[in-house]
């Protein structure tokens, strides 16, 4: 199955949409998987969607979900190329729940787990607003605008909260079934602990036990699945995150600095600019001139 494996950027693009034209892409889209969810809503044509041992005819109107890590594939069915939005994210960056309501990872599993319908007809992809919200979504990757990914993330947090209420009136019931045994951090869902203490002294072998692994087990894990070693994914998200600082901000390079972890200043001005190839000051002038 890893031959199959499709990597998908969480670090640098942790939520993709666009639209996919089969007329001016590669298709048919052949089998693979990867990490992310992926929604696919169906503007024109039909296409023959492969997942698992199921094949589904998608239609105009209609939606279909693939849950993170199966097998999938979409193929030509009747005359015409089809034409759909696709919508792919970091489900396990997707956690902000009632406290009473397991994670929305642990929902869409037990619902994958359950065989709650991945394929919504017309009528129930309208009820979840599918259309209106890839048109949002289409519309802030245009521009990089002051909150982009709050903006982002509220769209995509609509859209599931929907999917779960239709699973829901079908008969998906949210108890203790629903949680897993551990709720605790795996490498697939580690990035949601890193983004809560980015701001501090994060130590990889900290990380390592909030995972249950021991350090060796843990950085090869989560080198396999990033692309890079655990401490340059720290280093990376504190850079971007003190890009935004830079970009919508007038915050001097001290409190930058101390908000997104570096150890002083002088060490986030030389992690910046080999990583950019300019200093904060001069990325900051550029980015306004």
């Amino acid at each position: 199955m890893s031959g199959l494996f499709e990597k998908s950027d969480s670090l640098n693009t942790p939520i993709e949409c666009f639209i996919f034209n089969a007329e001016r892409e590669a298709f048919p889209v052949k089998p693979h998987w990867h990490y992310f969810a992926e929604l696919i809503y169906m503007l024109e044509g039909q296409a023959e969607m492969r997942c698992g041992d199921s094949s589904y005819i998608l239609n105009k109107g209609e939606m279909i979900i693939f849950h993170p890590s199966a097998v999938h594939s979409i193929y030509p069915s009747g005359s015409g190329l089809p034409k759909y939005a696709v919508l792919k994210f970091d489900i396990n960056r997707f956690n902000l729940t009632p406290a009473y309501a397991p994670k929305i990872r642990s929902i869409f599993g037990y619902a994958e787990k359950n065989n709650m319908k991945i394929l919504f007809d017309r009528a129930s992809a309208e009820k979840t607003e599918c259309g209106r919200i890839w048109s949002a979504c289409l519309s802030e990757f245009k521009d990089y605008k002051y909150g982009r990914d709050l903006v982002l993330q509220a769209n995509i947090y609509e859209l599931l909260m929907n999917i779960i209420r239709l699973w829901l009136a079908d008969g998906m019931v949210i108890d203790s079934r629903t949680v897993p045994k551990s709720e605790d951090h795996v490498i697939e869902n580690i990035t949601e602990y890193i983004d809560l203490f980015l701001s501090e002294n994060l130590r990889v072998t900290d990380i390592a036990e909030q995972c249950g692994l021991s350090y060796s087990c843990f950085a090869k894990k989560f080198r396999e699945q990033y692309g890079m070693s655990c401490k340059q994914y720290i280093e990376r998200m504190r850079l971007f995150k003190a890009e935004e600082f830079l970009i919508f901000t007038d915050f001097d390079l001290n409190y930058i600095s101390q908000e997104t972890g570096f150890s002083d200043c002088s060490h986030f001005i030389k992690s910046f600019k080999k990583y950019k190839g300019v200093t904060p000051k001069q990325f900051r002038v550029g980015r306004r001139s």
